[in-house]
């Protein structure tokens, strides 16, 4: 088996079912699986995939183990050369597969690479991210991106130019293209996840932590422009109230500052946090929108 693709799924069923059929006009001559982990959908998801996709791999979750944990269980038991952690609102092109399993293969340097993802609008959505610091961090807890637009202009890379391959820090974990050939050979050092995620994180920051260890472990993080996709981007977090997604990053953030940075860097966005909830509470009131996609 060539590639695993596995898909961590929570109440977006027609995202979902829109993807695996698009999945399904992949074009190649290669093998390759689907996994679907849905973790306790309540929109009758796993019934539609056992109805509708009986090749497709399902495990049933009886909570909602976040995405980390749930792609842990795929990654633990497949044997694939490649691992293609994808989210359920994707809809892929039928050479996005091939383009970038071959991509992959003429680059055996890379452990993981991300694609040219793009809205439903055809515009290039700008996923490529430098390591979190914690200045820029700070910003986005205090909602300056609100008022002041290119405070983010380092962290969200506005230079990077989406049309051409390079090595970057971090990159979207809605196309996560892993070599697990490559990991496998990579030096490991104390608390090392790696070949899975950092089950710490119940949602975000577990990309941009696996792309933390592949660069200590000596690996490369690319992004390249030989596959495209359509990413409908946040469906599920979309049912979800601001104040538990505001939670879910909060405890991500401070997990991440913790294990990487110095601890007085976790101490100060421990104390700005109550600030940033303050500030969010204001920007809905007044129902002011951010400027910057962070």
């Amino acid at each position: 088996m060539e590639l695993s693709i596995i898909i961590v799924s929570w109440n977006v069923k027609d995202k979902l079912r829109e993807n695996l059929k698009a999945l399904e006009k992949s074009k190649g001559d290669f093998l390759y699986e689907v996994i679907v982990i849905d973790n306790n959908s309540e929109d009758g998801t796993a019934d539609m995939v056992k109805k509708e996709f009986g090749h497709v791999l399902l495990v049933e979750n009886n909570a909602n183990f976040g995405f980390a944990k749930a792609n842990n269980q795929a990654l633990r038991q497949i044997e694939s050369d490649f691992a293609l952690l994808l989210n359920p609102d994707m809809r892929l092109n039928e050479d996005t597969l091939l383009n970038i399993l071959n991509w992959m293969k003429d680059n055996p340097q890379v452990s993981v690479a991300g694609c040219n993802l793009i809205n439903e609008h055809g515009e290039v959505i700008k996923h490529v991210r430098r390591f979190p610091r914690v200045w820029d961090q700070m910003a986005i807890v205090l909602k300056l991106p609100h008022l002041f637009k290119n405070v983010l202009k380092k962290y969200i890379r506005e230079d990077f130019d989406y049309t051409k391959a390079a090595k970057v820090d971090s990159i979207r974990g809605g196309f996560f293209m892993i070599n697990r050939k490559n990991i496998s050979n990579l030096k490991k050092f104390l608390n090392c996840t790696l070949p899975l995620l950092d089950e710490k994180y119940f949602l975000w920051f577990e990309e941009v932590d696996f792309c933390k260890q592949i660069k200590k472990s000596s690996g490369e993080v690319w992004y390249t422009p030989a596959a495209k996709c359509v990413d409908y981007v946040g469906q599920s977090f979309k049912l979800l109230p601001r104040s538990q997604t505001q939670k879910y990053f909060r405890d991500s953030q401070l997990k991440y500052f913790k294990k990487w940075h110095p601890r007085w860097q976790y101490l100060v966005l421990k104390f700005v946090w109550p600030i940033g909830i303050l500030m969010t509470k204001i920007s809905e009131i007044f129902k002011i929108q951010s400027k910057e996609n962070t």
